[in-house]
């Protein structure tokens, strides 16, 4: 049977109840812009929010994401800790946020149902699976650090570790935001990227796009990055605390 320390428990606890309730309090602000911007139902095209909208969305945006970062800090006793509790408490927020969501609304009907799930720095969409997908990596992903270390493994990180990681992380971010962000290289907005909230005619493109197509190929081969790095990271601590007690 796994044992953490008694500490570690209450902070995974503690953690989970922020998480929830986070993912509760951000289930509950989109039925209130539900409501607002599509009364007969969510569906795509998107509805366009005038700039003055649409930046208050980015600091919501962006506020949401300053709160996950500091309760890793507060939590975590290093660096890669403060990194697990992070990934941790977002993916429980995300994952919960889907459970709001279908309490209140009856929303999605199916994990492949399409969503929105950012709009920084264009909308990122797919369908509701993919995140939650990478909601449980990165609970595996945060756990299995957090209880190599508390189980008294060093825990090293190569190089080549972090970019694996960055690598299978931003290809799957780009297959979230591929859709739209190729309809402003098409459009040739791209040189004024930072000024897209503004941009009327890019806000009229996006009213009428609907995605149909999710790359689940490129998104699996990803996860598997991902899990594969992990493995190693693993193997490498095990081996490092072998080797440890073998020269003792």
């Amino acid at each position: 049977m796994i044992r953490l320390f008694p500490k570690t428990y209450k902070t995974f606890i503690g953690l989970t109840i922020f998480g929830i309730a986070m993912g509760f309090l951000e289930a509950i602000v989109v039925v209130y812009l539900r409501e607002i911007y599509y009364p007969q139902g969510f569906e795509f095209p998107l509805n366009t929010f005038s700039p003055e909208m649409l930046s208050i969305e980015w600091i919501r945006e962006i506020s949401t994401i300053i709160m996950l970062i500091t309760i890793g800090i507060i939590t975590g006793k290093n660096f890669l800790q403060k990194l697990s509790f992070f990934l941790y408490t977002f993916a429980i927020w995300d994952i919960f946020y889907y459970v709001a969501l279908k309490l209140f609304l009856n929303w999605p009907p199916s994990l492949l149902t399409w969503d929105i799930l950012f709009l920084i720095p264009v909308p990122w969409v797919g369908p509701v699976l993919a995140p939650i997908i990478c909601s449980l990596t990165m609970i595996l992903l945060g756990g299995s650090i957090v209880f190599l270390q508390e189980k008294g493994y060093i825990v090293k990180m190569k190089v080549s570790d972090w970019v694996l990681l960055f690598l299978g992380a931003f290809i799957i971010f780009c297959t979230f935001i591929w859709d739209y962000f190729r309809i402003i290289v098409q459009e040739g907005l791209l040189s004024s990227f930072w000024t897209l909230a503004n941009n009327e005619h890019l806000q009229e493109i996006i009213s009428q796009y609907k995605p149909t197509y999710y790359n689940w190929w490129l998104f699996t081969i990803c996860e598997i990055l991902i899990l594969f790095t992990l493995i190693l990271i693993f193997r490498r601590s095990k081996s490092i605390v072998h080797n440890k007690i073998a020269k003792e």
